[in-house]
């Protein structure tokens, strides 16, 4: 039993690192079963496919971002600074991963869109559901601060979704230039986005 998880780890590592450095459509069988070390009959005892692997993976990488998104979104600070710590965190990881490899990965997520979304339905429907929740979780915080009159929107939901988008988007920038200093504005784009004050001020006032 133990013999058989290990193996299954061993591929799942595997394919989680072809993913990360060449991407989904250089993740073949053969590739996956030479990184790990193990034959293809042990990769076909657990998958189906190099899709199922590649969902494993998504659903991995989501667990750990979901609670760390929780982390950083809960708590007992006002609404705003919360949705500040999600965003330096985000760039605190980027950053941290630019050091240990010498570029800045990006987003899984955000990567296999651009790359595979047309392509596979369970994968595109997988991320479909994390980029919604990833929503929700944002729309709740600001949803907080329209309670407390610290934002104009008229719809969280909406807001949240632009939020992310601009999260996103610029952690694409800061992939394409390598340099998390692209992430620089995103605070005070986020601001502006949901009607608050100026960095400076809001900062004053929390």
């Amino acid at each position: 039993m133990g013999r058989t998880s290990d193996a299954r780890e061993r591929i799942l590592s595997a394919a989680r690192s072809l993913i990360e450095t060449h991407g989904y459509s250089a993740l073949g069988v053969a590739e996956i079963c030479r990184t790990a070390g193990v034959p293809k009959g042990s990769f076909y005892y657990f998958f189906a496919s190099k899709e199922s692997p590649a969902l494993a993976v998504i659903d991995e990488h989501w667990a750990g971002q979901q609670r760390a998104w929780a982390t950083a979104l809960r708590g007992e600070a006002r609404p705003l600074l919360r949705l500040r710590r999600l965003f330096e965190e985000t760039e605190a990881g980027l950053r941290a991963a630019q050091q240990s490899c010498g570029t800045v990965s990006g987003c899984l997520f955000g990567n296999l869109t651009l790359e595979m979304s047309n392509q596979t339905e369970a994968v595109r429907t997988r991320l479909q559901e994390i980029f919604d929740a990833q929503v929700e979780m944002v729309a709740s915080v600001i949803a907080e601060a329209l309670e407390r009159h610290e934002v104009e929107v008229a719809d969280p939901r909406e807001a949240a979704r632009a939020v992310v988008a601009q999260l996103e988007g610029q952690v694409l920038f800061a992939k394409l230039y390598n340099s998390t200093h692209r992430l620089g504005p995103l605070w005070a784009n986020c601001l502006a986005l949901l009607g608050a004050p100026a960095p400076r001020q809001a900062v004053a006032g929390i």
